[in-house]
């Protein structure tokens, strides 16, 4: 019942729900992407998605100086049923916003992933829902 209280908890801001239907969408992201689609600050950014991490929704990879995050492959049933629910609070009219934000960010990127701008297709080809 602990378990289930902290996955309820890292959902309950809608901030981390919309940084977790952008990952499930896309793949993987670098802590600025959200930094920018989102309009907050880097601290808060990182605060939320290692929240997100410790609850087990995400795994993440260092990369020089950035971090990106991408959906546990170690989820658990709990965590793929609470996800599929999540993903569908976000509502499809904001999910096209911020995909919108994220495709225009993607395109002047000059932070992070090098190769992020030319995978932005090819995430959103491999993402776990679409």
């Amino acid at each position: 019942m602990h378990n289930l209280a902290l996955l309820f908890r890292a959902l309950a801001d809608e901030t981390r729900l919309q940084m977790l239907a952008l990952i499930l969408k896309y793949g993987e992201l670098c802590v600025c992407d959200f930094e920018h689609v989102l309009g907050i600050t880097q601290s808060k950014a990182s605060r939320h998605l290692r929240y997100l991490h410790n609850a087990g929704f995400l795994e993440d990879r260092r990369e020089a100086v950035w971090i990106h995050y991408r959906h546990s492959e170690k989820m658990d049933a709990d965590h793929k049923i609470i996800l599929d629910a999540a993903h569908q609070v976000i509502g499809e009219k904001r999910m096209q916003e911020l995909e919108k934000k994220l495709s225009i960010w993607l395109k002047q990127k000059r932070c992070g992933n090098v190769n992020a701008k030319n995978s932005f297709k090819e995430r959103s080809k491999t993402s776990v829902h679409t």
